[in-house]
């Protein structure tokens, strides 16, 4: 019997050790959860509203440069009646340096926007996206003209096709 009673202690002993070293190893794990969570805050969350940003300095408004106004007859089939296209058009720029820059290059841009109208047909114009691609053409040929300056875009003032 007292050989028994030495095994009960002993494995009496042992299932108290096993429960404190569970709860100690829950206890750390517990603490480094709590740490990297306090850390991280630390790091990421700490002063945001008390920092004091540099205000960017408000962008100067773009130039504008005329062009002067546009009629051309647009391509049609034979026996169809001929259809014009009247444009107001604006170049955007910049800078109002680069808007003098460009002025004197104005009868070559004119040239070129008129060769390329003159090539269009209604269909090309119909739509916002028949707009948008003139746009963008004229935007392109534009810049061409004018290199090494450049257009920002080309803007309508006035749209007719009658």
């Amino acid at each position: 019997m007292a050989d028994e009673e030495k095994t009960d202690s002993g494995e009496g002993a042992a299932a108290p050790k096993k429960g404190k070293l569970k709860l100690i190893i829950a206890v750390a794990g517990l603490l480094v959860v709590l740490g990297a969570g306090g850390g991280g805050w630390f790091v990421f969350m700490r002063g945001h509203g008390e920092e004091q940003h540099a205000e960017a300095p408000s962008p100067k408004p773009p130039s504008f440069v005329d062009v002067p106004d546009m009629l051309v007859n647009l391509v049609g089939a034979p026996g169809e009646r001929v259809q014009y296209l009247k444009l107001k058009l604006v170049l955007e720029v910049k800078e109002e340096k680069q808007a003098e820059a460009i002025k004197p290059a104005l009868p070559r841009v004119t040239d070129l926007f008129q060769t390329y109208m003159r090539e269009l047909r209604p269909s090309d114009l119909n739509g916002s996206a028949g707009l948008f691609r003139l746009k963008e053409e004229l935007t392109k040929r534009v810049n061409l003209a004018v290199t090494p300056n450049q257009v920002n875009a080309v803007l309508f003032k006035e749209v007719v096709i009658q």
